[in-house]
């Protein structure tokens, strides 16, 4: 008798099998063939975007720039035309009514009419230098404004005769500025160079301009910041409003001597004028939500309190009128440099959180 095995004394007896791996090929005849492309070429309409318009690389590209302000066109109406006619109605009666009291002061007493007739001398020549000086303030308003088209046209020309008399004219305009004396001798030395207007334009852009500029950004950044800190402590609201239109008033006036206008009170009231009416068109005189959204987008709202925010603020729109008035008292377009714009000025009136951001 034979000895069984163990399987086979347990009763776990196993028939043999077959198993197939993960890893083995499939067999040929159950294999899906494949799908085999006959070659061929294609065109495909690849359009690369160039640099200065990728805004990944330049993302404030598409960002909309501050509209450039520009004077009012003057013209004539009816409310001009009615002011004037009552201007001359009034001069005649305050004549009427001068020679009628001289007259009676000399019946008094002769030197009674003599006092009067001095006084009256005085300020009438009083009234004429007042004028002589607003008149000359409003001449070279509107000399920087006559260079600044007859630029715009001198550049279209294709010889250099009118920008070589109209650099000289801005040149002899700037002489007695002390930051564009190096310009002026770059300017001389090139006079004969450059003979293409467009170029000649822009050198005389960069080199009498450029450090006007840059002191010009000084002012409304000092001004804003001046704006910022005081509205951000004041207690009243009327004191801000005062103060905004102060300071405001004083840096268009800066702005204009700095560029050569150097208005008198009319000019200066035109300017004025003009800036508001400019603001006002934009939809900038109050603070709008494309301000708040500049500001708002470098973090400042959960990091500054109220009254350094409204500060804060105050200062942009400080800054913005400072733009505006640049552009109006520039006597040439920015076209060699670069525009300042109101992202410019954040970063300095929040130094030490934009330099924390920036560390983040």
């Amino acid at each position: 008798m034979s000895k069984s095995s163990p399987e086979n004394a347990a009763g776990n007896t196993r028939k043999p099998a077959a198993f197939v791996y993960e890893d083995e090929p499939r067999p040929l005849e159950t294999a899906v063939p494949a799908q085999r492309r006959k070659p061929s070429s294609f065109e495909a309409d690849v359009v690369l975007t160039p640099d200065e318009d990728d805004p990944f690389i330049n993302p404030d590209k598409d960002a909309a720039p501050l509209p450039v302000a520009m004077p009012r066109r003057r013209r004539t109406s009816f409310a001009k035309i009615a002011g004037a006619a009552f201007g001359v109605l009034l001069s005649l009666a305050f004549g009427l009514w001068t020679d009628s009291l001289i007259r009676d002061l000399f019946s008094r007493a002769d030197w009674l009419g003599y006092a009067a007739l001095t006084a009256l001398a005085i300020g009438i020549l009083a009234v004429i230098g007042i004028v002589i000086r607003e008149t000359a303030g409003m001449i070279r308003l509107a000399a920087v404004q006559t260079i600044k088209a007859e630029a715009e046209a001198a550049i279209l020309e294709t010889r250099p005769a009118k920008a070589r008399s109209l650099v000289n004219r801005l040149t002899a305009m700037l002489s007695a500025k002390p930051e564009t004396a190096k310009g002026r001798a770059t300017l001389k030395a090139s006079e004969n160079d450059i003979i293409d207007a467009p170029h000649l334009v822009a050198l005389a852009e960069r080199e009498l301009l450029g450090p006007l500029d840059r002191q010009a950004r000084a002012l409304i950044v000092n001004s804003s910041k001046r704006v910022s800190i005081v509205t951000a402590v004041s207690p009243r609201a009327i004191v801000d409003l005062l103060y905004v239109l102060y300071e405001a008033s004083r840096l268009i006036r800066a702005m204009a001597e700095l560029y050569g206008g150097r208005p008198g009170t009319l000019g200066m009231a035109r300017l004025m004028r003009d800036v508001l009416a400019h603001l006002a068109v934009t939809g900038s005189i109050a603070v709008g939500d494309s301000l708040v959204q500049q500001v708002l987008g470098h973090g400042l709202a959960s990091k500054l309190s109220a009254r350094l925010g409204e500060g804060v603020i105050n200062g942009l729109m400080t800054a913005r009128i400072g733009i505006a008035a640049m552009d109006l008292c520039r006597p040439l377009a920015f076209h060699a440099l670069k525009r300042p714009g109101i992202s410019d000025f954040i970063g300095d009136l929040t130094p030490s959180i934009s330099g924390r951001d920036q560390q983040k």
